[in-house]
């Protein structure tokens, strides 16, 4: 079955009170358009119509070479309206699924239930509220057909009793929404063209409507304000926690872990509490993550320790490594199996070896370090002059003192030692000590300075 999928995306979402278009704000760090046209994406052989308006170049700017295509309201005349928009891109025979680009929590297997009740005529997917206050309701017959879509203001008495309301997505085969919308009238206290106006059709020419209905309401809530946003992404952040807990992750606290992208952990992997997981990360079996955590786009394999206050981007960490506390990975940096990065180190670019060691409040950027090499505290590369990067090379076994500079381009060979406090600017051979520290002298007799009268 071929599926044109219609996403109306052209509010302004005034009461977001920002120059964002409101479908690219965030949820779970996806802007909640991209969360839908994922969602609608894996439902398979899908064309992407996105109908957009205000904000548009943003949003056209946002999806580049996302494979949907753009169509521009210009005037936003009501939904009916926005759908019609997209009529010329319907594919023959297919079915048409209508989606909101501020209704980011859309489940694909609901969609796909959708999907498949509208085989014979359209299907509107519903949802069960506890307070159904201010949504149309959904009216059906003795055998479970839906007959009508009331308003709140057009309700009796009898129909606000009901608790099923309308979601507005909606799906049904494309012809007969390409005959039906340019017909919807505009003759209502809006001036709009609705359409859920379409389902008064079906009905009156014989078309059964069937209502699909939704398991969890926060999977069809909209987004119109900073409060509702805020509202979904802890909705989102707890599915996230249940879903990692139930594969086997410990997750200190569920409610203070926050996922935005993609996490995947193997066994007993344990999270403390404040961790936030950007991007793609990915964790081996028996890691540990300490509280206050960052981690974005990274790979941690089995037995890696982080320590508190620790934030990893775009790196790669072996077995077994400790990291932290307050250790920062900046982009490029590889850690062998069972480094160590210690607290207040800053690395960039660095691949470190096996069991390398570099403790304390150092910064390695652009530089390869051996294996079993150890880095004392207060130690810096030396990578930039103000223009051009220059790469450091510590050789296996090597030990570098406290306190020194090592100025790139520069290589330290295997095994060899620099003093402490050094600086090193030109090669240092295999087994070889360098000192490069000004002559201590001890001067006897020193008087301090006095204040002066």
């Amino acid at each position: 079955m071929a599926i044109d999928i219609v996403i109306l995306a052209a509010g302004k979402g005034t009461r977001m009170c920002s120059e964002l278009p409101k479908v690219l704000h965030p949820i779970g760090g996806v802007p909640m358009l991209g969360r839908v046209i994922a969602s609608a994406r894996a439902l398979g052989d899908v064309a992407i119509t996105v109908v957009i308006g205000h904000g548009a170049e943003l949003i056209r700017e946002r999806f580049a070479g996302s494979g949907v295509t753009f169509v521009e309201q210009t005037e936003q005349l009501g939904t009916g309206h926005a759908v019609a928009q997209a009529i010329p891109n319907f594919r023959e025979d297919a079915t048409v699924l209508v989606l909101y680009g501020d209704v980011p929590l859309v489940k694909t297997a609901t969609l796909q239930a959708l999907l498949e009740a509208s085989a014979g005529g359209p299907a509107l997917l519903s949802v069960l509220m506890d307070d159904p206050s201010g949504y149309g309701r959904i009216v059906r017959d003795a055998t479970g057909q839906v007959q009508a879509i009331v308003e709140q203001k057009d309700a009796d008495a009898e129909t606000l009793t009901i608790t099923e309301i309308n979601t507005g997505i909606l799906a049904a085969p494309g012809n007969l929404l390409a005959q039906w919308l340019p017909e919807l009238s505009n003759d209502n206290a809006q001036g709009e063209y609705y359409l859920t106006d379409v389902i008064a059709r079906s009905v009156g020419e014989n078309i059964a409507v069937t209502g699909v209905i939704a398991d969890d309401p926060n999977e069809v809530a909209g987004v119109n304000s900073r409060a509702q946003q805020a509202e979904l992404e802890r909705a989102l952040q707890a599915d996230n926690a249940n879903a990692l807990m139930a594969a086997g992750v410990t997750l200190l606290d569920p409610a203070r872990v926050d996922v935005r992208g993609s996490l995947s952990c193997g066994a007993d992997v344990s999270i403390d509490i404040n961790c936030i997981f950007e991007g793609e990360v990915s964790l081996g079996d028996g890691v540990k993550i300490g509280p206050n955590c960052l981690l974005k786009n990274c790979q941690l394999a089995a037995g890696t320790l982080v320590e508190a206050n620790s934030i990893i981007e775009d790196a790669s960490v072996g077995e077994a490594c400790t990291i932290g506390p307050f250790a920062r990975l900046r982009p490029g940096t590889e850690l062998a199996n069972g480094a160590k990065v210690g607290n207040f180190v800053e690395t960039k670019k660095a691949k470190i070896g096996l069991g390398s060691k570099v403790n304390h409040l150092s910064y390695i950027g652009d530089a390869e370090v051996g294996d079993g090499v150890n880095i004392g505290a207060g130690t810096i590369t030396c990578n930039y002059d103000g223009v051009n990067k220059s790469k450091t090379v510590i050789g296996d076994g090597a030990f570098i003192g406290s306190n020194s500079a090592l100025v790139a381009p520069v290589n330290i060979g295997a095994g060899a030692t620099v003093g402490a406090g050094s600086t090193i600017t030109r090669e240092v051979s295999a087994d070889e000590l360098a000192v490069a520290r000004g002559k201590q002298r001890n001067i006897a007799g020193w008087q301090r300075p006095v204040k002066k009268s």
